[in-house]
């Protein structure tokens, strides 16, 4: 009897787990899908197969190998850092250049995950601050453009019904991070979306269509969208993404070491980067995604004070079995955009705040890091605004040009390496000065 319900438990926690991630795990497909023009059959396999390779890629970093895997109670899923710059990839290169830029930044991470640790220095809170801060606040037109039904040419664009459902849909968000804790809270977007969703059903505004059509069972295809194609540009901006993604990983890292008492050594860190970089690998062959940690199940984590590996382990099952079900992938589809949008702007707007954490880290007794996050900021924003800024460059530079995030952290990595790395006059004077004194 006791056996049985300490099974119950871990699953109920298991479950949980997959609740507190599932909203951030539907809606990167639905706005990846969306954004590339992917038909109904389409949209619904690209849900369902992120689902499956979310718990994939959880196993990988979970389960402890002389190879990969750190061995913590940790859920992995696709960070929206890589949203932005797929959608680019996608509409310049097609999509089979997404996934051949996933697939080579996969092994690029695997090869250098030995001596990564020596690149960190390049990626300190000044340049991962900004880059976050920037790709929150670049995609927060897209929020509220699909707050507003999506489709700018629709004619229900912008309608008192979709406002509605929007705003509608945000205040419930908002209502219940206010008024609830623990796990309630936790999940206050996934409630959020069920809550406008079934409004929009009450409202006449849902097609079960593709649900209806959508099998009960499938097995995951490889190359799904076609064979992948490897295109430079997009190889080295997918690498950027999942190096930022590193190193907002290696806080996760020491963060749960901490909950969990356990010291993270060098060896752990290789092997949790080894898994990220495979994880990323097995998404672009099956069409999926890049993976990372999602820190909202460590918070989790500390809500429920249970840092057993088996309610993960239970977590991996129930995402493996949602992820072979082309049903469940197909409701996520039902979803109203405007539902979606006012749930992005919590969201994303949760990216940007977590940009903002990082950059509280930054000396600002130093005005060079205020130049390094104005400059950075400044550019990210002003190119998202103007994407023709650089219209007269050749072709294949427009994709670096004309994206935001891409100009934004570029700029932040290479102003941090002037102005923090690289010995100025007066830095060389303090220094030489020091030296006299020492002597």
């Amino acid at each position: 009897m006791k056996s049985n319900s300490n099974i119950f438990k871990i699953g109920s926690l298991g479950i949980q787990h997959v609740l507190a991630m599932y909203a951030g795990a539907i809606l990167v497909p639905l706005i990846v899908g969306g954004a590339l023009g992917l038909d109904g059959e389409q949209l619904t396999y690209l849900v369902s197969i992120d689902i499956l390779t979310s718990g994939i890629a959880t196993l990988l970093q979970v389960y402890s190998n002389k190879f990969t895997g750190i061995g913590l109670p940790i859920m992995l899923g696709c960070t929206f850092t890589a949203v932005p710059p797929m959608i680019s990839i996608g509409g310049e290169y097609g999509i089979s250049s997404i996934y051949g830029s996933i697939i080579v930044s996969g092994i690029i991470v695997v090869l250098i995950s030995t001596f990564f640790g020596k690149l960190v220095r390049f990626f300190p809170p000044v340049v991962t601050g900004s880059v976050v801060t920037i790709i929150g606040i670049t995609l927060i037109p897209v929020a509220i453009n699909n707050l507003a039904g999506g489709d700018q040419g629709a004619p229900d664009f912008a309608s008192s019904q979709n406002i509605l459902l929007g705003f509608g849909t945000l205040l419930i968000i908002i209502l219940l991070y206010k008024f609830s804790s623990g796990f309630l809270r936790a999940i206050s977007v996934l409630i959020g979306i069920i809550v406008g969703t079934v409004a929009a059903y009450f409202m006449g505004m849902l097609d079960f269509t593709e649900m209806t059509n959508a099998d009960w069972f499938h097995l995951p295809k490889p190359f799904y969208f076609g064979v992948p194609t490897f295109e430079i540009t997009p190889i080295i901006i997918m690498t950027l993404v999942a190096i930022v993604s590193l190193v907002e990983s290696t806080g996760v890292y020491f963060a749960l070491g901490d909950i969990c008492d356990k010291e993270i050594k060098e060896k752990d860190l290789v092997k949790g980067y080894r898994a990220e970089g495979l994880a990323s690998v097995i998404g672009g062959l099956f069409n999926a995604f890049p993976y990372t940690t999602f820190s909202q199940n460590v918070g989790l984590l500390q809500i429920t004070g249970v840092k057993s590996k088996k309610v993960i382990y239970a977590a991996v099952m129930f995402l493996v079995i949602l992820g072979l079900i082309p049903k469940m992938g197909a409701l996520a589809t039902i979803i109203p955009t405007s539902v979606l949008g006012g749930a992005m702007v919590a969201m994303f707007g949760m990216v940007a705040t977590a940009g903002i954490k990082m950059l509280s880290r930054v000396n600002f007794d130093r005005q060079e890091n205020m130049f390094i996050i104005a400059i950075s900021i400044g550019l990210g924003l002003g190119v998202t605004v103007v994407p023709d800024l650089f219209k007269s460059l050749p072709s294949n530079l427009a994709i670096i040009t004309n994206s935001g995030i891409v100009m934004g952290s570029l700029s932040a990595i290479f102003l941090n390496i002037l102005f923090n790395m690289i010995p100025g006059k007066k830095k060389a004077m303090l220094e030489e000065n020091q030296a006299k004194k020492v002597s």
